[in-house]
């Protein structure tokens, strides 16, 4: 074994050492997005630092070779470990006190887009009766 495969392996071990075990149980779930994989990387540190394991994968829709490091990232942590890393998150102001719901309800989305078709026609109807 080289000098370079046992540090990588120390290094895993490290960072399984500071993983809290009851912080590790459940699926996984998002808690925070982060704008691409440098700030990701760094709320992990910040979660690993207190033992709460975590994953980065890209944001739906960002899943694009090209985009290699850049794009938006999603932190994801087991459920056992969701409290834990809002409260982390909220200590290090990355995320906001107020729960993140949707801003409008598919209903009110859906009735405002169709109001919006509704008065388009209407000035595409207006414009034309005016020419003929």
């Amino acid at each position: 074994m080289s000098g370079e495969d046992h540090e990588q392996v120390s290094e895993r071990q490290e960072r399984a050492r500071k993983i809290k075990p009851q912080l590790a149980e459940g699926k996984l779930i998002r808690v925070v997005g982060a704008r691409n994989q440098a700030e990701g990387e760094f709320i992990q540190g910040l979660l690993l630092e207190e033992g709460v394991p975590s994953m980065l994968r890209r944001s739906a829709g960002f899943d694009v070779p090209d985009f290699l490091a850049a794009g938006p990232r999603d932190v994801l942590v087991p459920e056992s470990g969701a409290s834990a890393a809002r409260e982390i998150l909220l200590q290090a102001e990355l995320i906001s006190p107020e729960p993140s719901g949707p801003a409008v309800s598919p209903v009110r989305l859906l009735a405002g887009l169709l109001i919006a078709l509704a008065v388009g026609a209407l000035v595409v109807w207006a414009v034309f009766s005016l020419h003929s």
